[in-house]
């Protein structure tokens, strides 16, 4: 089974980012069956304050020498603080052929105040 991202597969080259909330994230995650990859891409120093348990962890400032490491077969979701870098790290995927990709909107602010209260806010 396949996680459906909202608004399915952008075109590459396309502003049109789908969005996801914590809530649907965890919820897809949650599922047996789901194939969703959590993309965490704050910096290390904001992945030592807080972190969601399970996702793939690489900093904005890595993702130049590390495209390789994001799979191209599954449904991508993904996360920063409060959903900018999130935003462009999903736009800049879908530009380079990513088909399944969606911003994970409010960051991992609003992941500890709707999905998870025990991951840690910071400033």
């Amino acid at each position: 089974m396949s996680t459906e991202l909202p608004g399915g597969g952008v075109s590459p080259g396309s502003a049109r980012v789908p969005s996801m909330t914590p809530l649907e994230v965890r919820h897809a995650l949650e599922r047996p069956a789901s194939d969703l990859l959590l993309l965490d891409v704050r910096e290390r120093a904001e992945l030592a304050l807080a972190h969601v348990e399970g996702a793939l962890t690489i900093p904005m400032s890595e993702l130049s020498s590390r495209w390789g490491e994001i799979p191209r077969d599954r449904p991508i979701a993904v996360l920063c603080h409060h959903g900018i870098r999130s935003w462009q790290v999903a736009a800049a995927l879908l530009a380079q052929g990513w088909t399944h990709v969606a911003n994970v909107s409010g960051g991992i602010e609003r992941w500890s105040l709707e999905a998870d209260p025990r991951v840690a806010r910071y400033g």
